[in-house]
């Protein structure tokens, strides 16, 4: 029987269906077993089998490398200014150096990168990074060493994607494509020469793609030495990843999704596995790909608690418990017992606004029409004043000859009377000016709440995390003031009320008492006279805390923060933006030399990769229902190569770049970089799939009419293919060149210069 064409061949309507592709790296020359299920093990060539020699690798290693060296660091001391984001990111180097306490949203990897650096150039931190435009000379800091860290890295990420391309089994015109397109790309140089994390989080989750790409390929030689190396280093790489932004979760489900596969094609009978094979595959993995990160997650904060002891600005955000973990802190020197009968200032936890009421009346009728009860305003004030008095008295008489001025105690039935007004707080059923399931919070006059209002007027003191009748302490005692018949807590958020209420914030009575944001603790006990022997400061001890325990506050804290970054952004943008790079983001100008720093990816680039991702997806559709329609379009190979190798890198984009149209938070530019690189790594497989149109392997109808495949003898013809790989870097490079003055934020631009930049209207800065 006559060979069949190499192009499209008709299927024998007997046959079934080519196999499903399963989705994993590494399979562009050696996943033909996985591919059909057989057990034996088929043959392939080695990496770089298109090359007749190792020679012409190693030579565009090296170029590729250098040049990513020389777009990192060219002009890595312009400006000599503080940048965006480095005035977060160099602070909390500093504060490392200082041994401060600081709260933020990340996890802490990136940040003791920055601050090892520092250590390393006897820096002791004595700058904080307040403004964007300080000035480094001035304050003698050495800005030049901390931005070559997150440099070096950006620079070593490109070998890194040439090294995913090229032990994924592709050509070197293709992997070039996709080193090309993250070297010349203007974001991500922008984003990694600055004291920024990114540069951590990128480099880390492209050496976990290529370690787990070599340990794919070792699949055949399972447990030995190699086999465990790389396991373990995909491991190290996701922890790097996981631990520098909590975004690094995406690479976990992109190394996942794919581990999941692989374990369900082991899972098959005709893989030859016993139940116990399969498990010692399952555990090993497991060890490996979740063990080994989460323990190195952990060490990262045991690191970030050891050095961070001493008192600082992140202290508010954690429990008293907590602070009385640090050394100098002013809440547990300055805390004292609050008796019956003190007058306390109240303040609130989160919006630090002071429990405050006035003589004026809510308005009979709100905006929207409901009424309220008209009595007394009370309302959260951000600024010191004789309306934040009260004075705690017992919820019921003390007995004659009792002592009147006891300490007050967790779980305390109090009133509050406020001090000018001489009346007592109440909440009641009616709804709250903002929140109508919230109930009001007024005042009302001794007579009345000693009388038929008495229940009305109860709160229970809740402290948090405290035990049964604890002392209730100034600063350290943070606490829930509990409504006692309706069991709602005091709370109060930002929005300002109208000017009926001079703009202050609304208090309302919250029925969600677990939340956080209800917690005050007591500022001030401005009754305190001199002589009360609660004014001798004895010397604190610092107190220990579990590390679990300590982790796991920090945790919930940060979770809560990170989730609460909704308010608006100017430089904010959608999701649905960033492949088309419809805006960026202003990091630094200059007016006097017209200089400016603009954040900004290549959008030569970017809508190459953009558009590859949708042929991509054309290319798949296609072949699908070709194969439906009995016709194999693709030999098998090169279909393997698409649906595994290819099909990776696409998942490795859709997860890193899907799920934030599920996110509320405020959301940039540079959280595309991951899926950019992704992109990247996705068209340099294309470029090979759609110009080296030379099949991978012959078929051939055998005398007992099953198909016989076999590879082809020599190498594949190369010419077309590196022809669209220089037309591409050529593409990208001269993108690259043409808004390298505002990714480096030089030399200045002229308003013309500038207006000829803004291809799609972006809002760049013109120069007075």
């Amino acid at each position: 029987m006559p060979d069949s064409p190499p192009g499209v061949r008709q299927r024998a309507s007997k046959k079934k269906g080519a196999a499903q592709a399963v989705l994993n790296p590494g399979s562009g020359s050696n996943s033909e077993d996985e591919l059909l299920g057989r057990k034996e093990k088929v043959s392939a060539p080695a990496p770089g089998a298109f090359s007749h020699a190792q020679g012409p690798f190693r030579i565009w290693l090296f170029l590729l490398t250098a040049a990513a060296i020389f777009t990192r660091f060219y002009k890595i001391s312009h400006p000599n200014e503080v940048v965006f984001d480095e005035v977060h990111f160099g602070k909390f180097a500093s504060y490392y150096l200082q041994r401060t306490y600081f709260f933020d949203v990340h996890p802490p990897f990136g940040k003791l990168l920055f601050a090892l650096m520092g250590w390393f150039v006897g820096y002791d931190g004595h700058f904080l990074f307040d403004n964007i435009g300080d000035s480094y000379i001035d304050n003698k800091v050495p800005y030049v060493a901390f931005r070559a860290m997150p440099a070096m890295m950006g620079a070593l990420t490109v070998p890194v994607v040439f090294l995913t391309m090229w032990e994924s089994g592709y050509s070197l015109p293709a992997s070039i494509v996709a080193a090309g397109l993250v070297l010349f790309d203007n974001a991500h140089i922008g984003q990694t020469r600055l004291i920024l994390l990114d540069a951590a989080l990128i480099f880390s989750m492209a050496c976990s793609l290529l370690c787990y790409v070599r340990f794919y390929k070792l699949r055949h030689l399972p447990f030995s030495r190699k086999w465990w190396k790389w396991l373990l280093l995909t491991g190290v790489a996701l922890s790097c990843v996981i631990s520098t932004k909590y975004v690094g979760v995406f690479t976990f489900v992109t190394i996942g999704a794919a581990v999941g596969i692989d374990l369900w094609n082991l899972l098959d009978i005709k893989r030859g596995l016993t139940i116990q094979e399969f498990t010692k595959h399952f555990a090993a993995r497991a060890f490996g790909l979740i063990g080994v990160p989460f323990f190195f997650y952990l060490f990262w904060f045991q690191v970030h608690f050891a050095i961070l002891y001493r008192s600082g600005p992140g202290d508010d955000f954690m429990t008293p418990e907590f602070q009385e973990t640090l050394s100098d802190n002013i809440m547990t020197l300055n805390s004292v017992d609050i008796h019956y009968h003190d007058t306390i200032v109240i303040r609130h936890k989160e919006t630090k606004a002071f429990l405050h009421s006035h003589p004026d009346k809510y308005p009979l009728r709100y905006e929207d029409g409901r009424i309220s009860s008209q009595g007394q305003q009370v309302t959260g004030y951000p600024f010191e004043d004789v309306n934040n008095n009260w004075i705690i008295i017992p919820g019921d008489p003390i007995p004659e000859g009792s002592d009147k001025t006891s300490v007050v105690k967790n779980g305390d039935l109090v009133k509050l009377l406020h001090v000018v007004t001489n009346t007592i707080l109440l909440s009641h059923d009616v709804a709250s000016p903002y929140y109508p399931t919230n109930q009001e919070f007024t005042t009302i006059d001794i007579e009345a709440a000693n009388a038929d209002r008495h229940n009305d007027t109860l709160f229970e003191i809740k402290i948090e995390g405290g035990k049964v009748k604890q002392d209730f302490r100034s600063m350290s005692g943070q606490f829930k003031l509990i409504h006692n018949p309706s069991k709602v807590a005091m709370w109060t958020h930002n929005k300002p009320l109208p000017d009926w209420a001079f703009k202050q914030q609304e208090i309302n009575g919250n029925k969600n008492i677990l939340q956080t944001s209800n917690l005050w603790f007591v500022e001030n006990i401005p009754s305190l006279a001199p002589e009360d022997p609660r004014n001798v400061r004895t010397p604190k001890e610092v107190k220990s805390m579990p590390f679990l325990k300590k982790y796991f506050e920090l945790q919930r804290t940060m979770f809560h923060h990170n989730n609460a970054l909704t308010s608006s952004h100017p430089y904010a943008s959608q999701p649905i933006q960033w492949p088309f790079l419809l805006r960026g983001v202003s990091f630094w100008t200059k007016n006097d030399t017209r200089e400016q720093i603009y954040f900004l990816g290549n959008p030569i680039g970017w809508w190459l990769a953009s558009s590859v991702l949708a042929v991509f997806v054309g290319i798949v559709a296609a072949d699908q229902l070709t194969q439906r329609r009995g016709v194999d379009a693709l030999d098998r190979r090169t279909r393997s190569k698409l649906y595994n190798s290819t099909g990776f890198f696409f998942l490795a984009w859709a997860a890193h770049y899907l799920p934030f149209f599920l996110m509320g938070r405020q959301l940039f530019l540079h959280h595309y970089l991951p899926a950019h690189l992704a992109s990247s790594l996705v068209t340099g497989a294309l470029v090979e799939f759609i110009f080296c149109v030379e099949p991978l392997e012959t078929e051939k109808i055998g005398k007992d009419g099953k198909k016989k495949y076999t590879p082809r003898s020599g190498t594949q013809s190369l010419a077309v293919a590196w022809v669209a790989a220089v037309v591409v870097i050529a593409a990208v490079a001269g993108g690259w060149y043409f808004f390298a003055p505002l990714t480096y934020g030089s030399p200045g631009l002229d308003v013309s210069q500038v207006v000829a930049r803004q291809w799609l209207g972006y809002d760049l800065h013109f120069a007075k």
